[in-house]
C-alpha cells in the first residue's frame, strides 16, 4: 500500500473524513494542507529530502480568502506537481458531477483516479486508493456511464467550437466569419447549420438554447 500521500482540501469537514479514511487503510505518512500553494511546497520539499510522495489526493476547487495563492485550482495544482514528479499518482476528490469535465481530468490532466464527495465517498476513496496503487485507473460505475453517454455522441473540437461561439452570443449566421478568420473548416453557413441541426437531433433537443444547456450541464463548455 501506498506510503507517504499528500492532502489537498480547503473544507476541514472533507479533510477529516479523507483522514479517517486513510487511517483505516494504516498509511503511516499523510501531509495534509489547506491551500496548493503550500502543497506544491510540500512537494518540492520531498524532492530536496528525497522522500517523495506516492499519491496526491486533491480537490479541484478551492474558496479564496485573506491568504493570496499563486496556484488559484487544483488542475494547476496537478499540473504544477507533475512538472517536478510526473510519476506521482493522483486521485481526485470533489464534488465535481459534469462527466465533460471529469472526463478531461483522465484525458488532459492524466489523472489517476476520481471520486465525487456524496453519500458513500469514504468506501469510494478505498476502492479508488486501492485500485491506483495496482496502477488502475478508477472511476465509479455510475460515473462510469455517464462518461460513457458523453462519449457516445462523439463531440468533436468542431462542434464544440459552434456551441461555444452560441454561447457567447455569437449569431449563428455570423459564427461563419468567425470560423473563416481563424482557418477552421467547414466555414459555410450551410455546414455550419447542417452539423447544429445534428447535433440538436442526436441530443434530441429542439432548439440552439437547449443545445447551449445540454452541453454546459455535461461540462464541456
Amino acid at each position: 500500500m501506498f506510503k507517504k500521500i499528500l492532502i489537498a482540501e480547503d473544507h476541514e469537514s472533507s479533510s477529516i473524513s479523507v483522514q479517517k479514511t486513510l487511517e483505516e487503510l494504516n498509511i503511516p505518512n499523510v501531509d495534509y494542507v489547506y491551500y496548493c500553494d503550500d502543497a506544491l511546497a510540500k512537494v518540492q520539499k520531498s524532492f530536496r529530502e528525497d522522500e517523495l510522495y506516492d499519491l496526491l489526493i486533491t480537490d479541484l476547487s478551492f474558496e479564496e480568502d485573506h491568504h493570496e495563492q499563486n496556484i488559484q485550482d487544483g488542475r494547476e495544482l496537478i499540473q504544477k506537481i507533475r512538472e517536478l514528479q510526473p510519476s506521482l499518482k493522483v486521485i481526485v476528490f470533489s464534488g465535481e458531477h459534469k462527466s465533460g469535465i471529469i472526463e478531461s481530468l483522465f484525458t488532459e490532466y492524466k489523472i489517476n483516479g476520481f471520486v465525487r464527495k456524496a453519500r458513500n465517498d469514504s468506501k469510494e476513496l478505498k476502492k479508488a486508493i486501492a485500485s491506483v496503487y495496482v496502477n488502475e485507473n478508477y472511476l465509479s460505475l455510475d460515473l462510469k456511464q455517464e462518461v460513457k453517454k458523453l462519449n457516445s455522441y462523439e463531440f468533436t473540437s468542431y462542434d464544440i467550437t459552434l456551441v461555444s461561439l452560441l454561447s457567447q452570443g455569437v449569431l449563428q449566421k455570423n459564427i461563419p466569419t468567425y470560423l473563416q478568420n481563424n482557418n477552421i473548416t467547414p466555414n459555410s453557413l450551410s455546414s455550419v447549420e447542417k452539423r447544429l441541426n445534428s447535433l440538436k437531433d442526436a441530443l434530441g433537443v429542439t432548439s440552439n438554447e437547449q443545445l447551449i444547456a445540454f452541453c454546459k450541464d455535461l461540462g464541456i463548455i
